[in-house]
């Protein structure tokens, strides 16, 4: 039977790169799906332009992917401003229904279906809500709060029941990729940021708050993760947290992400980089004419990810509160036999450079 992965999501952080690599392996047909077609999508990748939310068109697309074996759903619908509408209803019932309108009409036609993966994150576990016990566990129970991932996983589980495919969810700490335009990879914002910067002799300031270790997940990590997990027999019907493989304080990790940017690491005051950003959008559109850039707003590079820089860094919360650290166990999927790390600074490093070789930002000696 030939291999067919569908990729749901294809331009988000996690989509963009699980297309490179899934187009990189032993899969004959890769389709890709999301509203917005990937920048420098691989010529033999398969791509359907396609609102979730349009059900119809959904079961019209579909019908003709009755070959597919593996899905990776990484769709993700946030409301503007991000981390408000984790906690409303309705936005909940939209993720729902996105995965729902397409695959219920995949399953009726997707017969040699052998694998899915889902995404999760550290929202399971509360970390948006209190302090979680570290490091978190994937057999815990669940945390008693309403949350679109469970309205999915109760839905693929009923769905699991009895079928021949098996499912696999992830729970990636904070993801880093190239995507552009999306809701969270700062990758971008610190890329503007540090272009604005330089534009106007101002210092790389950190804008967070000290304190406060977490871990990071390359989004190319994730890929190789879902390559491994496809056709992993130890993958099926598990839950996996996946991380780079180290821990990183913000104010430890700046110097290397300055050294990345071509500037000298300063600290001072926290502030809000979503509203510095606002406030410079002229000199953005400025630099990218100076620099000829591939022509794209602030609003079309950054999606809401300025708001997840500023939950990040912690820069709004109270001066006086503490900043617990948020850690996951990873033992559960090593043991598994996915061991894959990633250096967290080498990481930072190499997205920054990937966004000034694509020409999204000035590269540092420019």
């Amino acid at each position: 039977m030939t291999a067919t992965v569908l990729i749901v999501g294809a331009s988000g952080v996690i989509g963009q790169s699980a297309i490179a690599r899934f187009c990189d392996s032993r899969f004959e047909r890769v389709i890709g799906i999301s509203r917005r077609r990937p920048p420098a999508l691989p010529e033999r990748c398969e791509h359907l332009s396609l609102d979730l939310n349009d059900a119809a068109a959904c079961r019209a697309a579909v019908a003709t992917l009755g070959d597919v074996t593996h899905v990776v759903y990484a769709a993700l619908y946030e409301k503007p401003g991000l981390v408000s509408g984790w906690f409303e209803q309705d936005q909940m019932e939209t993720n729902l229904a996105m995965m729902r309108h397409i695959m219920e009409p995949l399953l009726e036609v997707a017969h040699g279906l052998k694998h899915v993966s889902v995404f999760q994150g550290t929202k399971a576990y509360g970390a948006h809500l209190h302090q979680i016990p570290v490091p978190a566990r994937e057999h815990w129970p669940r945390d008693p709060h309403a949350n679109f991932y469970w309205l999915q996983e109760d839905y693929l589980r009923g769905k699991r029941a009895g079928a021949d495919w098996s499912l696999t969810i992830w729970r990636p700490q904070v993801v880093f990729g190239g995507a552009t335009g999306v809701a969270m990879n700062i990758v971008p914002v610190l890329g503007v940021y540090a272009a604005i910067c330089r534009e106007l002799g101002m210092p790389f300031a950190f804008p967070g708050r000290p304190g406060g270790i977490g871990e990071a997940v390359d989004a190319d990590l994730i890929a190789d993760a879902l390559l491994w997990a496809a056709d992993t027999p130890a993958a099926g019907d598990e839950t996996f947290n996946i991380t780079n493989g180290d821990v990183f304080a913000w104010q430890n990790v700046w110097p290397a992400i300055a050294r990345a940017v071509g500037l000298e690491a300063s600290y001072g005051e926290p502030f809000s980089l979503a509203a510095f950003l606002a406030d410079h959008a002229d000199t953005w559109d400025r630099i990218v004419a100076k620099h000829r850039l591939a022509p794209a707003s602030l609003a079309e590079i950054l999606g809401e990810s300025h708001h997840y820089a500023d939950l990040l860094f912690g820069a709004q919360a109270p001066a006086h509160a503490a900043r617990a650290p948020v850690l996951v166990s990873t033992i559960k999927l090593r043991q598994a036999g996915f061991g894959a790390c990633v250096d967290t600074e080498e990481m930072f490093a190499r997205w920054l450079d990937r966004l000034a070789a694509t020409r999204i930002v000035p590269p540092p000696a420019s």
